[in-house]
């Protein structure tokens, strides 16, 4: 596990963007994406680069369920805004959380990542250390799955919701086991309400009850922190 540690937000958005261009001109062709403000800068400097993602798939972490793509809350319609519409690629998997077939989806779903395994897979990380949607206490083991959110997930992303009752309290997610068969994996944490769970995913000990303290099994995960992330790690 490869910790670096920057001075801020953009900066750390920065190196993330340096690793998917040198991993692109290693011959990467499937992008694992996450959602949610933590690579929100990182989707700036990919859509302002010259990078060509014509032959590059994407495939997303999550999605609510009960929200149709063109949804302005869904990951569809964020993924769209903040990157699709701006660069092309040749193709963009995200989950169907309008689908009246969950169970089917999420069957399909798997099937997209075995046909597509992920190169370089982009992760938050939730103040509990959730990664995807993927909450404590979920297997180290499970696949692409039926999510139901925590109170402290569903609080968290209440900000992005005129009314706190209108938060999905279910969501699609990849699996952790799926997250870890990704070639490369990059974590980026900003502010000081994700040090703990960093230091639970760094020195902490590997334990369902921190689902990101898997990444210290992982061969290739890089972990990018800004000071106040990073503040317990000393």
């Amino acid at each position: 596990m490869e910790i670096i540690k920057v001075k801020d937000q953009q900066s750390g958005s920065q190196k993330a963007f340096e690793l998917i261009a040198q991993g692109l001109q290693n011959n990467a062709h499937v992008l694992g994406l996450a959602t949610g403000s933590t690579p929100i800068k990182l989707y700036q400097e990919m859509v302002k680069s010259d990078l060509d993602f014509s032959q590059i798939t994407s495939i997303n972490l999550d999605e609510y369920i009960g929200l149709d793509a063109d949804n302005p809350q869904s990951y569809h319609y964020f993924m769209n805004q903040n990157l699709f519409q701006f660069k092309k690629f040749k193709n963009s998997y995200v989950p169907n959380g309008g689908t009246s077939d969950i169970d089917a989806e999420i069957k399909n779903y798997d099937q997209i990542i075995a046909d597509n395994p992920i190169d370089i897979q982009i992760l938050g990380i939730g103040q509990n250390g959730h990664i995807g949607f993927n909450e404590p206490k979920t297997p180290f083991d499970c696949t692409t799955h039926r999510v139901q959110l925590t109170q402290s997930t569903i609080e968290a992303n209440a900000r992005f919701f005129t009314d706190k009752n209108d938060v999905p309290k279910e969501a699609i997610s990849m699996g952790i086991a799926s997250i870890m068969k990704s070639k490369h994996i990059i974590l980026m944490a900003w502010g000081a309400n994700k040090a703990e769970a960093i230091y639970q995913t760094v020195k902490g000990p590997i334990s369902e009850d921190c689902p990101a303290s898997i990444l210290q099994n992982h061969p290739h995960a890089t972990i990018i922190v800004d000071e106040a992330a990073a503040s317990k790690l000393d």
